[in-house]
């Protein structure tokens, strides 16, 4: 994992195309802006997680159990 140390109003660029910039900083919470086009698709991680169980759901064969059950 790369860590890298920003303050407000400064950017890290990913992939010439992904710019996340620091947008405020209030205590323990940090609010970040992403920009990024169109087709890439950003989400939280506990949202993509859901998505992706979601997924794995909906491709199994109806009364199936899942890893959970």
């Amino acid at each position: 994992m790369l860590v890298l140390s920003r303050q407000r109003d400064e950017s890290i660029i990913i992939n010439d195309n992904v710019v996340v910039t620091v947008v405020d900083i209030r205590g323990d919470k940090v609010r970040l802006g992403i920009e990024a086009p169109h087709e890439i698709p950003v989400h939280r991680r506990e949202v993509y997680e859901a998505i992706q169980r979601e997924n794995r759901r909906s491709t199994k064969p109806d009364g199936a159990p899942t890893a959970s059950e």
